[in-house]
């Protein structure tokens, strides 16, 4: 029995070899993850055909794994990119709606302003014929000055209005008095009785207010617009850290190395990686809200009192009954401009009848109604434009705030919050413990998924927050009917994206504002004006000592 000592041991052990070789567990098929992997247009060699040791994965979950090294160093460019995408998206289609209404409302007020001068002068021809077309650069002036001022905004409207009414009081001035030569001067002299005398009625007070509301209003409005549609657009272009960019890929790919291919993240836990990877654009919300708030509020006024519609489409009517009113009292305001600037001299009485035949103003203005008033740009009105506008703007209040959950809400992006329990919480398929974590920079500092500098600034969402507030100042004075200022804020930092925080020697040191355009002021806007700009001061200091703080640890 000795003998069959050794071959039994030996048989036994062969046996019990099979035995444990038969209960090892295959490698598992990667064939699905192999599969999408290819389908993103990736190499298929980089994928494995079966499960492989992970001791090479640097943020995924460590193990057995269907991903190479390659393959989590393209799934992380691959996540990088799909949150951009996302991101990209939601923005866009808010930048596209304020850009439209933008081109909208530019498009509406400067065809407005082409319909009003085409029907008074269809008007004036029509009433006073040759003698209007002989001062009708008077009126071509007065259009042009308002839509310059809807351009560029370098136009202090009340000193034009005033300037526009002095010069039609000379014209008719020597119309009605044609037996005289009235030199420079004695015009000059003629100009200063415009207020004392009102030989035009109340029609230049009333029309200088209205017209003086309406376009600061109808412009505030419509630059408000080409604001919002600016920060949407400049913001819109995220560019995540690198912590950032690890959490993305846990979240969306990780999964994929572990088999898990059809488990989405769990909701709250794409919450607190957007949170993170979304903190500056957080910090936009305040200011964002109240700038829609100061949008709806002008947009209230354009559709009551501070109507350019209504402003602009009967103002040749009210020229038209100023000028009537002047021939009524053409007689006494003579007189007393006799008397305060001196008796004129006669013309030569061949001179006299050849002015009274060629230039007398004898015509009687007659009401004319064209048949059919020009409509407004595509046929809408000013109600139709704000009334949409107001929807728009109510829709987009707390975007920046909701931004995170509205990419999360993505189904590319994370499982609905109904399944809790079978998604993937960056470790496994299994419910997410933790809890939300606030929006905006502040708020990072316990995100238990990324890790966000809450010390350092992101400068290109600065400079936004520094727009809408600028913006909303101008939307305040606009809707309390004061002229207001305009600055366009420049950001040289168009190949940045924001949401990083970028690094200061690649920032600019300073906020830039470019003065494109300015308004000037009335004595009595200047009160407000001055105001408005002390005001604005403050919020410059402390973004000053914020950039002062930031360089001063840069060099050290």
């Amino acid at each position: 029995m000795a003998r069959f000592g050794l071959p039994a041991l030996l048989c036994t052990l062969a046996v019990l070899c099979a035995a444990l070789l038969a209960a090892e567990p295959k490698p598992k098929s990667c064939s699905e993850v192999r599969r999408l992997y290819v389908s993103k247009g990736f190499n298929k060699n980089d994928a494995p055909t079966h499960e492989i040791n992970g001791d090479h994965l640097k943020i995924c979950p460590q193990g057995y794994t269907c991903c190479s090294q390659e393959m989590e160093e393209k799934y992380s460019l691959q996540s990088k990119d799909d949150f951009k995408s996302v991101v990209s998206e939601q923005c866009n289609r808010l930048q596209a709606i304020f850009a439209s209404r933008y081109k909208k409302f530019d498009e509406f007020f400067k065809e407005l302003l082409e319909n009003a001068e085409k029907s008074l002068n269809d008007m004036f021809v029509k009433t006073y014929g040759r003698l209007y077309m002989q001062n009708s650069e008077l009126f071509k002036d007065l259009f042009g000055e308002l839509k310059r001022y809807y351009v560029a905004g370098s136009v202090n409207l009340e000193e034009m209005l005033s300037d526009f009414w002095a010069r039609l009081l000379e014209r008719m001035f020597r119309l009605v008095n044609s037996q005289y030569h009235f030199t420079d001067e004695y015009l000059e002299c003629v100009s200063k009785y415009t207020e004392q005398l009102k030989p035009f009625g109340d029609v230049p007070r009333k029309l200088k207010l209205q017209v003086t509301r309406a376009f600061v209003a109808a412009r505030t409005f419509a630059q408000g617009l080409a604001v919002a549609r600016d920060v949407v657009s400049k913001v819109s272009v995220v560019n995540p850290t690198a912590q950032c960019t690890h959490a993305l890929l846990r979240m969306v790919y990780c999964s994929h190395c572990q088999g898990l291919v059809t488990v989405k993240p769990c909701y709250n836990y794409c919450s607190n990686i957007m949170r993170g990877c979304l903190a500056h654009q957080g910090d936009l919300d305040f200011e964002w809200n109240n700038f829609i708030d100061a949008m709806l509020m002008v947009a209230e006024r354009l559709e009551g009192p501070f109507n350019i519609e209504s402003v602009m489409d009967p103002i040749d009517v009210k020229i038209s009954d100023a000028i009537m009113n002047m021939q009524e009292n053409s007689v006494q305001v003579s007189q007393k401009v006799f008397q305060g600037c001196g008796p004129p001299k006669p013309l030569p009485a061949g001179r006299i009848s050849r002015s009274i035949s060629e230039g007398a103003f004898s015509a009687r203005f007659r009401p004319y109604h064209p048949e059919e008033r020009p409509t407004t740009a595509a046929g809408t009105s000013l109600d139709r434009l704000v009334t949409d506008v107001k929807e728009k703007l109510k829709e987009a209040k707390k975007f920046w705030s909701s931004l995170p959950s509205t990419v999360c809400n993505d189904e590319r992006m994370a499982a609905g919050n109904g399944n809790e329990d079978g998604c993937w919480n960056g470790r496994g398929k299994s419910r997410y413990l933790f809890a939300v974590t606030g929006n905006g920079l502040a708020n990072q500092g316990n995100n238990p998924e990324v890790q966000v500098d809450t010390s350092k600034t992101d400068m290109l969402i600065l400079r936004q927050i520094m727009a809408l507030r600028v913006m909303t100042s101008k939307m305040k004075n606009a809707y309390n009917g004061n002229d207001v200022d305009f600055f366009d804020i420049s950001d040289e930092s168009s190949g940045e994206g924001s949401g990083s925080g970028c690094e200061y020697q690649q920032c600019p040191s300073e906020l830039e504002y470019n003065a494109t355009d300015h308004s000037g002021k009335s004595a009595s806007d200047k009160t407000g004006g001055t105001g408005a700009r002390i005001g604005a001061q403050p919020y410059l200091l402390a973004v000053s000592c914020i950039l002062f703080l930031v360089m001063q640890r840069e060099w050290r």
